[in-house]
């Protein structure tokens, strides 16, 4: 009987033959200091506002409770499998998106950069619009919110306030007073003449945003120790201020409506393809693979924790949390339907309201968010879905309309002063002294301590999401170079910070929302659903998906099941390819507050879009130009995963016989 050898689980080739190739020892990874560290992370940048906000308005669109079945088989044959092997990859691999690709597929090693540079893009304008939602957060510290009225100095001749007022005449030139606080106090988008001349910085904004970004500093300088503390409260406070209105929102008269109108399937609906292409994009969007984030947390677990619960859990937790939110929503929808004396369709498509109005997901958010806004998912990851941007883009008729990321800052506060009930968070927590009328219908109820405490809530969701983007690319950057990086930590997440201090200045002056826009569409969207796409196709056909589940039963004693490796071979890059495509067959002209994007601008988008891209083909050719010997040599060598075996500092994996 021949002579049996151990070699470590996973690193057996194609070939079956082991690799071994020495690797000198490395400065020891920082781990979890518990496991609810990792998992309060991966919750708080899997659930964000998307799911608050995102998801009952797609629901609702798309068939109410006939929207779930689609939605549910999406996040089976989609979203969770690849959830799950990006944890897993990241577990077994301890290392972030660059450097991970040397042991997987070295020839795709540009997926890392790509999705560096796209947490970069993300990072320049999703922290501006923290900052608008910020200043909102300042600007609710008054007895009169600024944006209850038309009695202010940024008024014009056209705001005209149309809440507790009858016979009200509304024209295509009439704005409500919260939409001119927005676009003329916030933005000050008078002062802009378009992309060609945006004018100076805002510092009032530029305030906010180095605020924020001291923020996203001390909580990333020493990495997992301290974020692995702060999620502790970003991850977890939103959910009892979420289960506060839920209740709430549940005692109100005619909730019940709203949500009788959130279930009731329309099954005519599931015919329709968009349908399906907006679930997938939800449920992918949603869980976020692809930003390097679950790479990223993943890589400071033990070795053999069980990353295939964390995934069941974590994944349910987010779509339960998107069902939930609906809840919270629509039996707002229902009290407001029921005050109005209208039907709640009415209410949610925002019939009656001003012309300008935008019919837009925002335009019925709950008055909680005051001023702070509820498609900022939208603006970290977009939604390239024609039935959503048929919603968003600007028409002939509504030259007001906003871009996604913004419409909340000028909809939600004016929707704030109509619910009465939602003055809870004062009631419930502070003296309402001068509040005693809350309780009537049909007033001015929106309390400064109300809105204050809503905007908060809004901040959250978006701050831990920057906290996990950012993290994303500081562990892809210093695993890459660990020898210069390993020990400079704070001065490396420093010098990122102000990197993306800088990058941001664009979007802070007085055409700042134009550029943002641009960001916003071409940044980070039908590009990260590529990298997803290659990413997939990298890991389970050239890694091989046989060595891939030898390296899950290293870590967990057992490997994924035939459901899992169907997914992953054939079903997840089926429906990313599907999701792809739906979104580069249409893309409508942008527009912004009726300004229309001039043709180079568009042709700028799509630079900075291939920009990231770009980097997945540049180093496959470089890689084949400096790699040694004929085509097939190159070619074998480039796809051969470069290191097989575990740094010695790492902890023991499972040892499998070899004959």
């Amino acid at each position: 009987m021949g002579e049996r050898c151990l070699v470590p689980a996973g690193s057996l080739q194609s070939d079956g033959g082991p690799e071994a190739i020495s690797v000198p020892p490395a400065h020891p990874r920082d781990k979890w200091s518990k496991k609810m560290d990792f998992l309060l992370s991966v919750v708080g940048f899997a659930v964000d506002l998307g799911n608050v906000w995102r998801f009952p308005y797609i629901c609702y669109q798309n068939g109410g409770g006939a929207f779930l079945i689609p939605y549910t088989l999406m996040a089976v044959f989609g979203g969770v499998p690849l959830f799950y092997m990006e944890l897993a990859l990241g577990q077994f691999h301890r290392t972030g998106a660059i450097p991970i690709w040397k042991r997987i597929c070295p020839i795709f090693k540009g997926i890392g950069f790509a999705i560096c540079i796209i947490g970069l893009y993300v990072s320049f304008y999703y922290n501006t619009i923290i900052a608008w939602a910020l200043y909102y957060f300042y600007s609710s510290f008054s007895s009169t919110l600024p944006w209850a009225s038309c009695d202010n100095p940024w008024n014009t001749p056209n705001c005209t306030n149309y809440f507790g007022r009858n016979n009200v005449t509304w024209t295509n030139f009439s704005r409500s007073p919260a939409e001119e606080f927005y676009t003329r106090k916030v933005l000050e988008l008078q002062k802009s003449g378009g992309l060609y001349n945006v004018g100076g910085i805002r510092w009032q904004l530029l305030l906010c945003l180095f605020l924020i970004f001291t923020i996203v500093y001390f909580s990333l300088w020493k990495g997992v120790k301290t974020s692995g503390k702060v999620v502790w409260v970003t991850a977890t406070l939103p959910y009892l201020v979420l289960l506060i209105l839920l209740v709430r929102g549940a005692t109100l008269p005619g909730a019940w409506r709203g949500v009788l109108f959130y279930l009731r399937p329309d099954w005519g609906k599931l015919l329709s393809t968009a349908v399906w292409v907006d679930a997938a994009a939800q449920i992918f969007f949603s869980l976020g693979p692809g930003f390097g984030v679950l790479l990223a947390l993943a890589s400071y677990n033990h070795f053999h924790n069980n990353c295939y619960r964390d995934a069941l859990i974590t994944s349910a937790v987010n779509c339960l949390t998107s069902f939930l939110s609906g809840f919270v929503i629509f039996t707002v929808l229902g009290y407001m339907a029921e005050m109005r004396d209208v039907e709640v369709e009415d209410v949610a498509r925002d019939k009656g309201l001003p012309p300008t109005a935008p019919s837009c997901p925002a335009s019925w958010c709950p008055c909680w968010s005051c001023g702070s806004l509820c498609t900022q998912w939208m603006a970290a990851r977009p939604a390239l879905l024609p039935s959503m941007q048929s919603h968003l883009e600007d028409r002939q008729t509504q030259p007001a309309r906003p871009p996604r990321s913004q419409p909340a800052f000028y909809h939600l506060p004016r929707s704030h002063r109509q619910h009465g009930g939602i003055h809870l968070l004062r009631h419930h927590f502070l003296p309402d002294d001068d509040n005693a009328g809350a309780g009537q219908h049909g007033r001015n109820l929106c309390s400064s301590t109300g809105t204050t405490a809503g905007g908060g809530f809004s901040l959250i969701p978006v701050l831990r999401w920057q906290f996990g983007g950012l993290e994303a690319v500081i562990t892809a950057v210093m695993d890459e170079y660990p020898q210069v990086l390993a020990q400079r930590r704070e001065l490396f997440v420093l010098g990122l910070i102000t990197v993306c201090f800088l990058g941001s200045l664009s979007t802070l002056t007085y055409g700042g929302a134009y550029v943002v826009k641009l960001l916003e569409e071409f940044g980070a969207g039908c590009s990260i659903l590529a990298v997803v796409l290659l990413e997939t196709i990298a890991v389970s056909w050239f890694y091989g998906i046989q060595r891939f589940s030898h390296d899950v039963k290293a870590m967990l004693g057992f490997t994924p099941g035939l459901f899992w490796k169907v997914c992953w071979v054939a079903i997840s890059p089926t429906l990313l390819a599907f999701i792809v495509a739906s979104s580069l067959l249409e893309q409508p002209p942008l527009a912004l507050f009726g300004y229309r994007y001039p043709a180079w601008s568009t042709s700028l988008g799509h630079l900075i879009g291939a920009s990231s891209f770009i980097c997945i083909p540049v180093y496959m050719v470089y890689k084949l130009v400096w790699t040694p010997g004929s085509l097939k040599q190159r070619l074998a060598v480039c796809i051969r995963p470069e290191k097989t075996v575990r740094e010695p500092q790492e902890e023991a994996v499972g040892m499998e016989p070899v004959l």
